[in-house]
């Protein structure tokens, strides 16, 4: 079997943090959103190559991330794109990838922005128990949350019906971007897309699918975050910390005060400065602020300044009543 990991995104909604970083590098306590995907995938026995689906832009990234890190499945694929508007869409540039890597076995789609509580291990056995189409499906509890995935209802395990992106939900339980699809469904993907339907999302391939054969979900409860805004990120910074904070050694603080879900990074200095539920990136200076859900990017100078929700650039210099 084989895993795709989607890490083809620009991440506009949570620029300036993620113009010149994949967010899938954003760090989780001691590691990052993707590695926790690839640790799981590394530890599978039934994946034997997981492909790394990015663009140009980020590949360098990625291939530098991959070379320092402990994981042997991963390799990249790269996309030919470099901004959002080249983008093929997902499902497309899904087509590309089996093609360009001449996959030919069943495969594992998992999104590399995804932080999820649940065994990746214990999807596939769902999905080896069907030898089915398969996808993870999560209780968001907010109808208003379901306007933005793909809603899915079910008779027991099975899917009956999978709406992408509706307008009304009728439910709240949606797909969550985590899919397994046997090699014969994936030989469908040509069909689907010559008859010009939709390239972006995968929900879109999945509600075309299961008008055509079974597809099943694995439902869990926990913890599922979509790391695609800086409030969700914090929300899975918050979620792994639990409470607690992460203050690096190297880190300086002279009359700080830690709150709740604090990550402070490398060679941050804090002096007189209150922190809450916020995240600071290395070699940042805070002086005399108080900053609450906010993330601080590395380089960044601050002081003087109250600041609450807020996304400061790297190598930014702000003061009470300048820039």
């Amino acid at each position: 079997m084989k895993a795709v990991v989607l890490a083809g995104g620009y991440a506009t909604r949570m620029w300036p943090i993620t113009k010149h970083r994949p967010k899938m590098f954003l760090p989780i306590g001691e590691t990052t959103v993707v590695d926790r995907i690839f640790a799981e995938l590394e530890a599978d026995e039934r994946i034997d190559e997981v492909y790394v689906s990015t663009n140009e832009r980020f590949a360098p990234d990625f291939e530098a991330h991959l070379a320092d890190s402990e994981f042997d499945k991963p390799q990249l694929s790269v996309e030919e794109t470099t901004a959002e508007d080249d983008k093929f869409g997902v499902v497309g540039a899904l087509a590309q990838l089996i093609d360009r890597e001449n996959v030919d076995d069943d495969l594992l789609i998992i999104a590399g922005d995804n932080l999820i509580s649940f065994d990746v291990a214990d999807f596939l056995d769902a999905f080896e128990a069907r030898d089915a189409p398969t996808l993870a499906a999560y209780d968001v509890g907010s109808r208003e949350k379901a306007k933005s995935y793909g809603l899915v209802e079910l008779e027991g395990d099975r899917v009956v019906d999978f709406q992408e992106k509706p307008d009304d939900p009728k439910s709240t339980l949606v797909s969550i971007a985590c899919y397994a699809f046997p090699k014969e469904s994936l030989d469908l993907l040509p069909t689907y897309l010559e008859d010009g339907n939709n390239p972006d999302e995968p929900g879109w391939f999945v509600q075309w699918l299961q008008n055509r054969e079974p597809t099943y979900a694995y439902t869990f409860e926990g913890a599922w975050f979509d790391i695609g805004t800086p409030e969700s990120y914090l929300d899975a910074v918050a979620w792994h910390l639990d409470g607690d904070s992460l203050v690096a050694d190297s880190a300086t603080l002279e009359g700080a005060t830690i709150g709740e879900n604090v990550h402070v990074m490398d060679d941050v200095t804090l002096e007189g400065t209150d922190l809450d539920h916020t995240v600071i990136f290395p070699e940042a200076t805070v002086r005399d602020g108080d900053i609450r859900r906010s993330i601080i990017d590395r380089g960044t100078t601050l002081e003087e300044l109250d600041l609450a929700g807020a996304l400061i650039g790297a190598h930014t210099t702000i003061t009470n009543g300048g820039t």
